[in-house]
């Protein structure tokens, strides 16, 4: 039986519906949507997660986006949070191909998005979420109006030797070793480690409470990745860092970086921001990987950059139409 887990601090915003949401491989996902709670509504905002994390991360900027008048949907991919895993040990964060994440999020569309909450849709996604979503842009299977991406998974900073890294883990998946640990991985999540010397957040309140929210969700806050996750994640980059892929993505981007981000690498995000035709970089200097986790300034300004990008109705600011509308028109 799905659930939503409250620990001190970071209680389940009130008035959530959860349900879950089959995929059309047989996976099982977690989802949960609300409703705003401003007397105006300016459509639907979407949150894709960053590898490893969980829907209870994500109450804070949940309730910001309420009171801002959004209905909020938030799922958790396969392979974390609640969601179906695809392999015995729960704690790995597995993947077999990062196509899959198309899957989830066609299924969240389809089974919670178009029927549940009200046009014009938006996506904010962080991280891992990033790269799923450019390449849902790139290839026009991503169901947003606009796309806020925050600090995307463009380059992996934390690894020494990329391209070393991402041969090896395409021999080591060749030799049928796809679901195990990459090399010196282990189960223990990165959101339960130490404050002292962290990559997410530079604020120990909301580094504590997620800890917390980790702890709480169990297995729910997968460990290290897979080599099979590793290997899928490198082509995905790859494909994105393509000088030629940034101009054919056509729906407006805001990209927020995070200046003292040691996870993912700002430079490829700051060259895929240079190529795209409709959007464009902010960078906010002293944030670590996790902005929406960051100090009260740091966020301040990213819901500055935010509600300046993301249109109260559709249309607003730069004549966008609804899916609906562009549908009628091509028919």
């Amino acid at each position: 039986m799905l659930t939503l887990k409250s620990t001190p601090g970071n209680p389940v915003p009130p008035g959530a519906t959860l349900v879950p949401v089959r995929t059309a491989d047989g996976q099982t996902l977690r989802a949960a949507y609300w409703r705003p709670v401003s007397r105006t509504e300016k459509g639907t905002v979407c949150l894709m997660q960053g590898r490893a994390e969980f829907i209870e991360k994500y109450y804070e900027p949940i309730g910001e986006l309420r009171r801002r008048g959004f209905h909020v949907v938030a799922f958790d991919w396969r392979g974390q949070g609640d969601s179906s895993r695809q392999v015995r040990d729960a704690h790995k964060g597995h993947v077999a191909r990062f196509d899959d994440y198309r899957l989830d999020l066609t299924a969240i569309a389809e089974t919670v998005l178009v029927p549940s909450t009200p046009e014009p849709h938006y996506g904010l996604a962080h991280s891992m979420g990033g790269a799923v979503a450019f390449t849902g842009a790139l290839e026009g299977w991503l169901p947003f109006e606009r796309l806020v991406t925050v600090a995307p998974m463009l380059g992996i900073r934390m690894v020494k030797y990329p391209l070393g890294a991402s041969l090896l883990s395409r021999f080591l998946q060749r030799l049928g070793l796809g679901k195990a640990y990459i090399p010196f991985g282990s189960s223990v999540s990165i959101a339960t480690k130490p404050f002292a010397g962290n990559r997410l957040s530079g604020d120990p309140v909301r580094y504590a409470r997620n800890a917390a929210a980790a702890n709480e969700v169990g297995a729910g806050a997968v460990g290290d990745p897979t080599i099979a996750w590793l290997a899928s994640a490198f082509r995905a980059m790859q494909r994105l860092r393509d000088p030629r892929v940034p101009p054919r993505i056509e729906i407006p981007v805001l990209i927020v970086g995070a200046g003292a981000d040691p996870v993912c690498a700002l430079p490829a995000t700051e060259r895929f921001a240079g190529r795209l035709r409709a959007g464009h970089l902010i960078v906010l200097p002293g944030a670590r990987h996790e902005i929406l986790t960051e100090s009260d300034a740091i966020r301040a300004d990213f819901w500055a950059a935010f509600d300046a990008f993301i249109p109260g109705h559709a249309g607003a600011d730069s004549g966008v139409s609804s899916r609906r509308e562009r549908q009628r028109e091509q028919a």
